[in-house]
């Protein structure tokens, strides 16, 4: 018989309710303080293991989603005008590898200067958000990556991301491509260039191989 005061059944709905992913605040705020969160919680990832949705963390936020061997059933195909430009790839690299960065510190990294158009693309996209300002003279902002990202690339968190190496065994970085590697190890390119972000689409990644995670 079903325990209408199971705490693992209160947590259930409200993740199964919810238009977001949630973070352990924002679940005890619904269920009440009285019930543990967290035991609830890992009951569930147990119990949804090996099922077609599982439950899942990323960056302190909880959800459901389809379990990642099934997600090719449910993947949904659209054409794309255009990738995200190189230099939107670089930018939204620098912004992972090295957050919080203001803009200046962004330009420094890719040795060229950042059009707004490019922050303005990964921010619609809900990659990127403004993350305080920087306390130096003139008090730049400072930028990060979001949730959505972390949901999107499927980490957990940044300690997640590939290295260079892991880039490049998986075929999503040429062996040659230091401008790239500068953009992730930290390094300027130092070159004539001018970002064009008309070039930017906010749908594509920039690095994945699928036409759209599940």
């Amino acid at each position: 018989m079903t325990d209408p005061d199971d705490p693992a059944r209160a947590v259930e709905a409200i993740l199964f309710a919810a238009d977001a992913p949630l973070t352990l605040a924002e679940i005890g705020h619904h269920v009440g303080a009285d019930i543990e969160v967290r035991a609830a919680l890992a009951r569930l990832v147990d119990d949804y293991a090996g099922r077609g949705v599982n439950l899942v963390e990323r960056g302190g936020r909880w959800h459901f989603q389809t379990a990642a061997d099934l997600a090719h059933i449910l993947r949904r195909e659209k054409e794309q005008p255009r990738n995200l430009s190189r230099a939107g790839m670089e930018t939204l690299a620098i912004i992972a590898y090295h957050e919080p960065v203001s803009r200046a510190e962004i330009e420094a990294i890719r040795g060229v200067q950042v059009a707004k158009g490019t922050l303005d693309v990964l921010m619609e996209a809900g990659w990127i958000r403004p993350a305080g300002r920087r306390e130096v003279p003139g008090r730049p902002l400072i930028y990060a990556t979001t949730p959505d990202f972390l949901t999107h690339f499927g980490l957990e968190s940044r300690r997640d991301l590939p290295g260079i190496d892991d880039l490049r065994a998986a075929g999503l970085l040429d062996p040659v491509d230091l401008v790239m590697e500068g953009a992730l190890s930290g390094g300027a390119r130092h070159e004539d260039d001018t970002d064009d972000p008309s070039e930017d689409t906010p749908g594509q990644s920039p690095l994945e191989m699928d036409d759209e995670d599940a």
